[in-house]
């Protein structure tokens, strides 16, 4: 997902108004005199006004107070919520249809929208996940980064992998996925899919079915039981999904009717 053309012209008219006033302060660039030019230049010759307005946030404050380009309370008001910004590195670990995953610090895992492309144009999944450092920030009630990275091109390993998704698995789980750094909309904005209302009825209607239903041999039986314990931790899950102390139980359970089939395939296998 990416933001619309609209919404990418705003945010890059309200940046590189912001840049060009750090440029003036920091003295960088002196043989750009207007703020046309410099919005023109390539983003490798914006990096060293771009990292002095990270490394000093508050010269956003400067800025809003002298707003020089005359802008909107709206606008200066979108601005000023980039003070909420999160610096750092971050592994992008797979791009969803609605946002791609970034995880940081302390295992925070954030969805985070394009620009005027997805982020999949920039960074394509096959090389994912991919280190980088960037800067992400708030953009009406959405998480977008500023339109520049700085990428390391290293191999991550299988254990690195099989972290990151861990990691990911239990945002996720947990429905802690970082959907806005606007905190007036954090108790109504989650990344965290809608559980389907018409789970449990489906599954009850597949409880019914296999209830009368029996093996002619051991190994069906073990096969069937592994099922019908499978289906009440579904349940469960459905029913009270935050309730341990019902779940562990039905868990035990499946493991149970797990190792009783593999020892049925293993007797199988060997005669």
């Amino acid at each position: 997902m990416n933001l619309s053309k609209e919404d990418t012209e705003l945010y890059y008219k309200l940046m590189w108004s912001l840049q060009y006033y750090i440029k003036l302060q920091g003295g960088h660039l002196k043989e750009i005199s207007t703020l046309e030019e410099y919005a023109n230049l390539p983003s490798e010759k914006k990096f060293k006004v771009r990292n002095m307005l990270w490394d000093n946030p508050k010269l956003i404050d400067a800025y809003l107070q002298e707003n020089p380009e005359g802008f909107s309370s709206a606008e200066l008001e979108i601005i000023r919520k980039w003070k909420a910004f999160v610096k750092g590195s971050f592994y992008i670990l797979r791009h969803l249809k609605k946002y791609s995953i970034f995880i940081g610090n302390n295992d925070k895992v954030y969805a985070v929208v394009g620009l005027l492309s997805p982020l999949e144009d920039v960074i394509p999944s096959y090389a994912l996940p991919r280190m980088v450092d960037a800067i992400l920030l708030p953009f009406k009630g959405l998480i977008i980064y500023d339109g520049m990275f700085n990428t390391y091109n290293i191999s991550i390993g299988g254990g690195i992998r099989a972290g990151l998704n861990h990691t990911y698995t239990v945002a996720k789980l947990k429905e802690r996925i970082i959907a806005t750094l606007e905190p007036e909309l954090a108790g109504y904005q989650t990344a965290a899919p809608k559980r389907s209302k018409d789970l449990l009825p489906k599954l009850d209607e597949v409880v019914a079915k296999m209830s009368t239903l029996k093996g002619e041999t051991p190994l069906q039986n073990a096969a069937i039981s592994l099922v019908r314990a499978s289906l009440e931790l579904a349940i469960l899950t459905a029913q009270e999904p935050e309730d341990f102390s019902k779940l562990q139980p039905a868990h035990h359970k499946l493991r149970r009717a797990s190792t009783r089939l593999n020892n049925l395939l293993e007797i199988e296998e060997y005669e």
